[in-house]
């Protein structure tokens, strides 16, 4: 059975994503990296359980992968405590990255010149969700 979701507007009139039952999700705002690079560990635990997504971001090489770990325990501990999910049974249904606030620097160069340096920001957010709860109704 699939489910039809309304779209709904938030306060800044932007379509807010209702979380369903079996749904948590965290957000990671202001992150200061670019969205192609963040996108690369994003994409490394899209679809996995979250346990051997934590072990992947544990061990990645990556500067940001620390943070995204924050974000994916941040949504595990919300699946726990605001959801009552069993956190053996979850995945990571998504993790999408956006744009966020760019800022403009300029940087001296020879001859009087200046060039400008764009150091741009992100924003994640992972989605995990209870498989445990799919296969039920799924049965039923």
């Amino acid at each position: 059975m699939m489910v039809v979701r309304k779209k709904q507007r938030g306060p800044d009139g932007k379509n807010v994503r209702r979380e369903a039952d079996n749904e948590a999700k965290a957000v990671l705002k202001m992150v200061r990296i670019s969205p192609r690079k963040l996108n690369l560990v994003a994409q490394s635990i899209r679809g996995l359980r979250a346990e051997k997504a934590v072990n992947e971001l544990t061990f990645s090489r990556k500067r940001i992968s620390d943070d995204v770990l924050k974000c994916l325990q941040s949504a595990i501990a919300n699946a726990e405590n605001n959801h009552n999910l069993d956190i053996d049974s979850l995945i990571v249904a998504e993790a999408h990255v956006g744009k966020n606030l760019v800022m403009k620097r300029t940087s001296v160069r020879a001859r009087g010149r200046a060039v400008r340096i764009e150091k741009p920001f992100s924003q994640l957010t992972i989605v995990v969700r209870d498989i445990s709860m799919n296969a039920a109704e799924e049965a039923a």
